[in-house]
């Protein structure tokens, strides 16, 4: 086997701990970013640095590599420019950039530290996040969770991810694996400590976040909150529900159409100064009527919510976006789960599954911050040449 400089020259990890610090003003690159993840390898033995190793990875995953042996034929193929440019070391006999197999892409992603991946990547999105306003005038912070089907712990339990999704953009900001002695609810504190910039953001969930502790920590970081009230907090939504709504005149009615029925939207807003709910200011009344085109069957639904906002810092036709808005997350989750055949991926290998879910995520975010609104279509275009991925990453 021909030697490698790596013996020779600091491993590229090195070199990007060794810059000086970035700037305020500056947006450190994801070389940068993933060089924070900590390496679980013993130093004696390693012939890739793990930042090359993720960098492959996440380069590949954007050309639409769903399974980690296509990462790898990804990075057999590649052109040496392309190696050269992830940080990849020269082979002093050959002069050519060797890549990781397999075997060591599956070592290397099942023992990767999780939380620590999807910080690195969830700051490069957040740092490129689009600076235009929102459509509704107020920044939205979708929470939900997601669980990975084919994907199962020892015992059969399946992985389950938090996330924070902004609105507009729907690039994720963070995420948190929901472990296994634990739920979503314990994780949510965790999870939006990840994001720095949650002042005077507006965070919506659903009825599993409807939580007192939860509206608390959000109005003490200086955010918002839109919950969904259901039996969960049974007093207030008797309080909500007894309200007398039919007195209160229409505020918003929005009419829709798509995925094969019409939907008409109306709300009703009340403030109010003795909410059952932490910082809770105004209650909100949410009608559903569906009409499905094919059956012609009409389905009514109402919904209670409440916020920490008051009259004068959203108008009924903002808080109704920000309801609908919250449901961004689930065109991610379609996406993953169509384009990326998450929930058909039977890789179980440690931390592997989620490690996929946050390249998945990158590669989402990457395209979306590119104005790509078909990701299937940007994936494929990418994958007509390897170059693409580096510019999208910014990685030159």
């Amino acid at each position: 086997m021909p030697a490698l400089v790596s013996s020779v020259i600091p491993p590229v990890l090195d070199r990007f701990r060794d810059q000086p610090p970035v700037e305020p003003t500056e947006r450190p690159g994801l070389l940068e970013c993933l060089a924070k993840v900590p390496d679980p390898r013993a130093a004696r033995g390693i012939r890739h640095a793990l930042v090359y190793v993720l960098a492959i990875a996440a380069s590949a995953v954007l050309t639409g590599t769903t399974s980690l042996l296509a990462i790898s034929e990804w990075a057999a193929d590649a052109p040496q420019s392309v190696l050269a440019a992830l940080g990849g070391p020269v082979d002093v006999l050959t002069g050519h950039y060797p890549v990781p197999g397999e075997a060591t892409l599956r070592r290397v992603l099942a023992r990767v530290d999780g939380d620590a991946l999807d910080k690195a990547v969830g700051q490069w999105l957040a740092d490129r996040r689009q600076a235009t306003p929102q459509a509704t005038g107020l920044r939205g912070i979708a929470v939900d969770g997601k669980s990975l089907r084919g994907a199962a712990r020892a015992g059969g339990r399946r992985i389950h991810l938090l996330a924070a999704l902004d609105h507009t953009s729907g690039l994720v900001l963070a995420q948190l694996d929901v472990g296994e002695k634990t739920n979503e609810i314990t994780c949510h504190q965790p999870l939006l400590e990840i994001v720095a910039d949650l002042a005077d953001a507006v965070v919506t969930s659903d009825a599993l976040h409807t939580q007192r502790d939860h509206a608390t920590y959000l109005t003490g970081r200086g955010a918002h909150y839109i919950v969904i009230v259901k039996g969960n907090q049974k007093k207030l939504c008797q309080q909500l529900k007894a309200l007398p709504w039919k007195e209160i005149p229409l505020q918003g009615r929005t009419r829709d159409t798509g995925h094969g029925r019409s939907e008409i939207r109306r709300i009703k807003v009340c403030t109010m100064s003795n909410l059952l709910f932490p910082c809770a200011r105004q209650a909100i009344q949410l009608k559903r009527r569906r009409v499905h085109r094919n059956t012609g069957k009409v389905t009514l639904h109402t919904v209670y919510a409440v916020t920490s906002l008051s009259a004068d810092q959203a108008t009924p036709a903002q808080l109704a976006a920000l309801i609908r808005g919250h449901w961004s997350v689930e065109s991610l989750h379609h996406v993953r789960d169509t384009t990326f055949a998450e929930d058909g991926s039977q890789l179980r290998t440690g931390n592997a599954p989620r490690a996929m879910a946050t390249w998945r995520n990158l590669a989402i975010g990457a395209l979306r911050l590119a104005g790509a609104t078909n990701i299937a279509a940007g994936l494929r275009r990418n994958a007509r040449d390897a170059h693409r991925p580096l510019a999208l990453l910014g990685i030159t």
